[in-house]
């Protein structure tokens, strides 16, 4: 069994679909949170997570779009598009996302947005890790959010190491290490590689692997400007940040 997991799609669709071929019909889908916001197709998005997804926990820009949440913590760009996303999201898919968590146990890791109890922070460093290690006991803690994929461990000595996987990358899970694993973004790159981001976890073999693909960007950002969302959400897309 292998489990696949996205997160931060932000309504990026031809993304999206890219990310979804690359599964093997016996894996889990997870989704960890983040399916609207920022761009052109949040509804398309919506149900193709709905169909084929496992597990799925609520991100902000999902909150934000059921219930204005946060969204005056938002800059004016987000604002726009989110309020955007809520005049043309289905009811259906709405009370959708009005029905999921903020994190998900499974027996051997946990799943959340952000950070573990604190589930929209941000884990940018080892001060920001070691909080989110020591909010919970689980070993393994995947998360989205950053939109930067990338890994932290806590070691046996109680230090913290720390790797970026701006194109790729895997780790092998050793015994006596616990692991916050960030799988970057599919819809919205933030770490200076357009491509976007997936990663898989294999049990059998101990293994977390970053895949970075290519999408049709050109296609999104003609999305986004026949949409009249702000420009900058178009452009941010061509340079990963």
């Amino acid at each position: 069994m292998r489990y696949a997991f996205i997160s931060d799609v932000h309504s990026n669709v031809e993304s999206l679909e890219r990310a979804l071929a690359l599964l093997r019909p016996d894996d889990k889908l997870v989704c960890l949170g983040d399916i609207v916001g920022y761009g052109p197709n949040p509804n398309e998005c919506l149900r193709l997570i709905r169909e084929r997804a496992d597990f799925v926990v609520l991100g902000n820009h999902d909150l934000a779009a059921v219930e204005n949440f946060g969204v005056e913590r938002f800059n004016d760009v987000a604002r726009a598009a989110i309020h955007w996303t809520q005049d043309v999201i289905d009811e259906g898919h709405r009370s959708w996302l009005d029905t999921l968590s903020y994190e998900l146990r499974l027996p051997e890791f946990l799943l959340v947005h952000g950070a573990p109890v604190n589930y929209f922070e941000y884990i940018l460093d080892n001060r920001s890790a070691q909080r989110a290690f020591d909010n919970t006991d689980a070993r393994m803690i995947f998360v989205g959010h950053t939109h930067i994929a990338e890994y932290y461990v806590l070691e046996p000595d109680s230090t913290i190491t720390h790797k970026h996987l701006q194109f790729g990358g895997e780790v092998f899970l050793e015994e006596g290490k616990r692991y916050i694993l960030d799988v970057g973004s599919v819809g919205q790159p933030r770490d200076l590689n357009p491509e976007a981001s997936m990663a898989f976890y294999e049990p059998e073999i101990k293994r977390v692997q970053w895949i970075r693909y290519p999408y049709p960007i050109a296609d999104v950002q003609r999305k986004i400007h026949d949409a009249c969302l702000p420009d900058y959400l178009a452009a941010r897309l061509q340079v990963g940040r």
